[in-house]
């Protein structure tokens, strides 16, 4: 089974932490959206199974018109096999959540809404530079869920520099009482072509040290299992039956195309393909010259092994051994033998039923891990 990703770079205004591709500039909205269109057209023979799950990422999805994702879901179930579909997700900040809105999405068959929330903390929704507040956030998803929606996701950032950890401590108990069945959470990181960036790098805005950071994230495993959600990969705790099929196949090694200025493709094996991270270069290559500009990535057979070392570590399922052996025959305990029983000793990984797992220890150090392990 396989996912399509769409892409949508638009925002309302730029998030200060934001290196993700997008404009403020709505006036190519529509001709992106028609360029879409003809990419769907175009990409349908990219992946011939059957299409599991939808995504609406970016970016701001719900900037688009209630036509816009009609003609795009449309398109969508036009060519491709979707009689399997189980999950249409699309981000939506709080702003943009009104009741109609809401009902509009439920029609279409929007089935999982993802909301950026961030904080609760006025503060630092304003440093962040979010284009709504903590009220706003609070009847977003409340909303929601009267509207039916019980798939909900919200997104919570940690690691955003206070005197102590009072904000982020009243952020989870905000979280948790509204009941949602999924959060994500990601500590706050300063790109270099962001404006937090440029702050820091004028020595006007510092941020959070290590060990203040890893404390709030021990804090969120902590509180988040209490209350019932599984940690099923590194920035994400849902409860049993809520995890996102989406992202859950990402890292799995599924085949997904991706749709848009910016989307990246993955045909499930040996390549992947980014498409160009420009809203007029996009439209002009379809509008004028009738194809997509994209770069293509063949990927070898050490680019297969770190990438599945790198995204299934991520996991509560972890590294399965003997894929490794049957698809690319390494064996890993073997062949990384000092590094597997350095991190072993360290209480950083376990095995179990043939799996390499990362140990809530270990979580700290997911990236380190498996950069040391790749071959």
């Amino acid at each position: 089974m396989s996912g399509i990703y769409f892409h949508i770079p638009f925002c309302k205004q730029a998030c200060h932490y934001c290196d993700f591709h997008f404009s403020t500039s709505l006036k190519l909205k529509n001709d992106v959206v028609k360029g879409m269109l003809w990419e769907l057209d175009k990409q349908k023979e990219y992946i011939n199974e059957n299409i599991e799950t939808i995504y609406f990422g970016g970016g701001t999805p719900s900037i688009l018109s209630i036509d816009e994702l009609s003609v795009l879901l449309e398109k969508v179930h036009h060519n491709f096999n979707t009689s399997g579909v189980k999950e249409v997700t699309l981000e939506a900040n709080p702003d943009d959540i009104t009741k109609e809105k809401l009902a509009f999405w439920k029609k279409l068959g929007i089935t999982r809404l993802s909301i950026g929330l961030q904080s609760f903390y006025g503060p630092h929704l304003e440093l962040m530079n979010r284009a709504h507040n903590a009220e706003e956030s609070l009847n977003a998803v409340k909303m929601a869920q009267d509207a039916g929606f019980d798939n909900l996701t919200i997104d919570l950032i940690y690691g955003i520099p206070f005197q102590d950890h009072s904000v982020w401590y009243k952020d989870l108990e905000t979280a948790l009482s509204l009941n949602v069945p999924h959060i994500s959470s990601y500590c706050l990181t300063v790109e270099e072509k962001t404006a937090l960036g440029a702050w820091t790098k004028k020595g006007k805005f510092k941020p959070a040290e290590d060990e203040y950071s890893a404390e709030q994230f021990e804090h969120l495993v902590k509180t988040l299992s209490q209350n019932g959600y599984d940690h099923y990969e590194i920035s994400n705790f849902a409860k049993p039956g809520f995890y996102s099929q989406h992202n859950s196949a990402y890292w799995k090694g599924k085949p997904y195309l991706g749709i848009g200025p910016g989307a990246h493709s993955f045909n499930g094996s040996d390549s992947r393909q980014y498409n160009v991270s420009n809203n007029a270069k996009y439209v002009k290559s379809i509008v004028q010259e009738n194809i997509l500009m994209f770069d293509k990535e063949m990927l070898t057979r050490a680019d297969g092994i770190n990438e599945y070392i790198l995204t299934t570590l991520r996991t509560i399922w972890g590294c399965d051994l003997q894929f490794l052996l049957d698809n690319y025959q390494f064996d890993l305990l073997k062949e990384m033998k000092e590094e597997v029983d350095r991190f072993y000793v360290s209480d950083w990984i376990k095995v179990k039923n043939n799996h390499l797992i990362l140990t809530e220890k270990g979580k700290l150090f997911a990236d380190k891990i498996s950069s040391e392990l790749f071959v």
